[in-house]
């Protein structure tokens, strides 16, 4: 159910500036909603989906309301953080989306050195529900090894059993699918730190390149570039908590780009 909410305080929370700036747009005739100038700041409306379709602000489409859930190709080099020095994901958003209230947040992270799918978003709810423990939501990942793989490792990887260094509990059973003697995809449900890469240590080897493909069944569309980003609807959203029917299936990974 979209949440009801005054005009100015929508867009500020957006933000479009503080609600004394909206109130001068809406004077200046510089917001319109079905084609008609807004002429009432405090005026009450839905802050549903189809606002961003019949609301525009300066002559632009209005930005996705409250709820929006985003893929992002997150390239190599840049933080998932709010605060960390350096190049950071969210520079990769339009400026004023940095303004917004409630925040858009990463769904978990990808450190600096990991490429891939990382998904954002400014519903609080949602993110709990994707990175809580007890949802097992698989990721999989690209490995490149800098040794081959042995043949062990996805049995040992599987048990359950395999002990990170300075853990007191096993990791849970991972899919390990190897591509080449030096390259495979790991599936795991957990999301301790840098796990991909301690569980390789685990067994001897080094991760050179890591890169995150799918989170559930949404993939990583092959056309969305690094530093890209899409708006998810509603069954991207749903793909993220339902597993992949096969290994290697690609999976439904279509988003709206910008």
């Amino acid at each position: 159910m979209s949440v009801v909410v005054r005009l100015d305080r929508l867009l500020a929370n957006m933000g479009y500036g503080s609600r004394r700036e909206v109130q001068q747009m809406v004077r200046a005739g510089q917001i319109r909603l079905d084609g008609t100038a807004v002429t009432v700041a405090d005026m009450k409306l839905a802050a549903a989906p189809d606002l961003r379709e019949r609301m525009t602000v300066r002559g632009q489409k209005l930005d996705p309301p409250p709820g929006v859930v985003l893929m992002l190709h997150k390239p190599l080099g840049v933080t998932c953080s709010h605060k960390d020095a350096g190049p950071l994901v969210y520079s990769l958003l339009p400026a004023r989306w940095r303004s917004r209230e409630p925040a858009i947040s990463t769904i978990g992270r990808l450190d600096k050195e990991t490429s891939g799918l990382l998904l954002l978003t400014d519903d609080g709810d949602l993110l709990h529900r994707i990175i809580s423990p007890k949802r097992h939501v698989p990721k999989r990942y690209l490995a490149t090894l800098a040794r081959p793989l042995d043949g062990t490792e996805v049995a040992r990887f599987a048990a359950g059993t395999l002990m990170l260094e300075g853990d007191d509990k096993p990791v849970a059973p991972a899919v390990l699918e190897p591509l080449s003697p030096t390259t495979a995809y790991l599936t795991v449900t957990e999301g301790r730190y840098h796990q991909v890469r301690r569980m390789f240590a685990a067994v001897g080897n080094h991760v050179d390149a890591l890169h995150r493909d799918r989170i559930g069944s949404l993939a990583l569309p092959d056309d969305l570039a690094p530093g890209a980003y899409g708006l998810l609807g509603e069954g991207e959203v749903v793909a993220i908590f339902s597993a992949p029917d096969a290994p290697g299936d690609p999976g439904p990974a279509a988003v709206e780009s910008n």
